[in-house]
């Protein structure tokens, strides 16, 4: 009887580990022939925008290296949100992959998106940050971020700027901007950047808060810039102080990245973050990125997720100090 048992536990074991074989021979096999058809790329942002052309770029290059088209779809909406709860609930197969903005970190713990980005998401790279600025209609009386200042502070919830979602990177930078500055903007959400532009184009909103949609603008004299929002001044608009420069302790630069469903097998996931590496280090991309302002920050799918973390902490503070449920709530 010990020596029957004996014998079907050696099965067992023989025969999970077979099973074992089989599904890393499978997934061997999988991964040789990956992608056997067209990938489709999530872009959470209306087409147009400044991270819709820089995704479109680096996923035309991707797709040369991996032999198949990638077809980039624009699922707009709630901040980026709509497209990232997509990304996430899609089969991990390699073949549905997209864009992460940062700020998910932000809204899976205000709740607005029922996602854990640091379980159910996969990270291929980090490819490039974003140029974000104030920009003022060149007939505002703005002619600087002193006088906007000023008026903010003498008539309290006047002052107007129209960003691309509300909790998203622009908002949360102008809000965090207005307690260091010690000032209450009022503040007009757009379902995106292209949107919040035209309504500034046209003088009915004071200030634009967004990504360097507004640079041909500036070039083109219709609207000035006050201030930017990075470490340091961008190189097209080298006579425009930063934030920090002028005193306010505020730096958003929001990086892109790219990422796919957890669950990828790994043998897909080196072939997709290899894809990449190869395309954001490309010529093509980085004159792209340029005419966007968008200075190049690549990092590698695990160095990327450990970015995401350390911010996923940092979001946890700035939640609290901006009272940023409450200003959700609020809308």
């Amino acid at each position: 009887m010990t020596l029957h048992r004996t014998l079907q536990r050696r099965q067992l074991v023989l025969g999970g580990l077979g099973a074992a074989a089989l599904a890393t021979a499978t997934g061997r096999a999988f991964a040789a022939d990956y992608p056997e058809r067209p990938i489709t790329f999530i872009c959470p942002w209306p087409a147009g925008g400044t991270a819709d052309r820089s995704m479109r770029a680096i996923c035309q290059i991707a797709a040369r290296e991996l032999g198949q088209p990638i077809a980039l779809e624009n699922r707009a909406g709630a901040s980026g949100m709509i497209g990232t709860k997509a990304l996430a609930s899609a089969r991990p197969d390699g073949y549905t992959i997209g864009q992460i903005p940062i700020s998910v970190t932000r809204f899976a713990q205000i709740g607005t998106v029922q996602i854990d980005p640091l379980k159910d998401l996969s990270y291929l790279a980090r490819t490039s940050g974003q140029t974000f600025g104030i920009a003022v209609p060149a007939s505002s009386p703005f002619k600087s971020l002193r006088d906007m200042v000023a008026q903010a502070k003498a008539k309290p919830g006047v002052v107007s700027y129209a960003h691309a979602g509300v909790g998203g990177a622009t908002h949360v930078g102008m809000e965090q901007f207005a307690q260091a500055a010690g000032v209450k903007f009022n503040a007009i959400a757009y379902k995106g950047g292209s949107a919040a532009l035209q309504d500034v184009l046209g003088e009915q909103v004071d200030m634009l808060a967004d990504s360097s949609s507004w640079a041909p603008h500036v070039e083109s004299g219709k609207l000035r810039l006050l201030a930017t929002w990075g470490e340091a001044r961008t190189p097209r608009f080298k006579d425009t102080p930063t934030l920090k420069e002028l005193g306010y302790d505020v730096v958003v630069e929001a990086p892109n990245g790219i990422g796919a469903p957890r669950g990828l097998p790994p043998a897909v996931e080196k072939k997709l973050r290899d894809a990449f590496r190869v395309a954001v280090a490309s010529e093509e991309f980085k004159k792209v990125a340029d005419s966007i302002d968008a200075p190049v920050m690549y990092q590698d799918g695990p160095e990327y997720r450990k970015y995401v973390e350390a911010v996923y902490r940092q979001e946890t503070e700035l939640i609290r100090k901006l009272n940023l449920k409450e200003l959700m709530e609020k809308g």
